[in-house]
């Protein structure tokens, strides 16, 4: 097992959120494209602002790096049209992985319809441009009961508008990572949350993110069925090495 093919390798701290000037956290988003680069990890997980650039390095490298990015990070609550005009803008900057944070406030209270809808239009736009399409659900955010009713959802709007063959593209994953719980409580991919979503998500793959922390984790992801898992610090874990890192 290639374990560095699992891998989102990911950074998406703002500059405020690191505590860094922009300029330094530019440096950082430079160095960690450059690692997922040299390292041969799947994808490249970054902020929008950064896909052009990413998209350059890589091909400048000749690298078969994948750009990945997050679309209404991190709360999800923005109308729709915010979300497809973000999506359409890092599709034309050359991202392949479109991860969009679903509208889980919107679920948790009922609005059914409306999550229907951002799922059938979000997934349309991704999958008309061949990319790969992420739906976050925020797992921390909702009790088992929603977890298994969400995942069921995109499920459900995926089988009955799309083509088997588009199964593949379109994943439920776990967390944003960035999403604050009480007393440190792990906030995304738990083993009984992604017991959870597997079940309830397939056919559809599941990611894992948030809290993937070692190399052992990070297989017992994979043997439990994931096929990607988001992580900030991919290149400790695929030397297995243990971390401290909360995506």
């Amino acid at each position: 097992m290639n374990i560095k093919q699992y891998l989102d390798s990911t950074y998406l701290k703002t500059a405020s959120q690191a505590g860094l000037s922009e300029a330094e956290n530019d440096f950082v988003v430079k160095k960690a494209i450059e690692e997922a680069i040299a390292e041969g990890f799947k994808l490249i997980m970054i902020r929008p602002e950064n896909v052009s650039l990413a998209k350059k390095m890589i091909l400048k490298a000749n690298s078969a790096l994948l750009v990945g990015t997050v679309i209404d990070f991190p709360e999800g609550k923005s109308e729709l049209e915010i979300k497809i005009k973000e999506a359409n803008e890092v599709i034309e900057n050359g991202a392949d992985d479109l991860d969009f944070v679903c509208n889980y406030e919107a679920f948790k209270n009922g609005d059914i319809a409306l999550v229907k809808n951002e799922i059938l239009i979000g997934t349309q736009i991704g999958l008309a441009h061949n990319k790969t399409v992420k739906w976050i659900i925020e797992t921390a955010a909702l009790t088992d009961k929603e977890i298994i009713q969400l995942s069921a959802l995109i499920k459900n709007v995926v089988i009955s508008n799309f083509k088997e063959d588009d199964y593949a593209s379109v994943f439920v994953k776990s967390s944003t990572g960035f999403f604050k719980t009480e007393n440190d409580v792990p906030n995304g991919a738990t083993v009984p949350v992604i017991i959870i979503m597997l079940e309830n998500a397939s056919p559809l793959p599941v990611k894992a993110a948030g809290g993937v922390r070692s190399y052992e984790d990070a297989i017992e992801m994979i043997r439990l069925g994931v096929k990607r898992i988001g992580t900030s610090a991919a290149k400790a874990i695929a030397n297995g090495e243990n971390t401290p890192n909360q995506y």
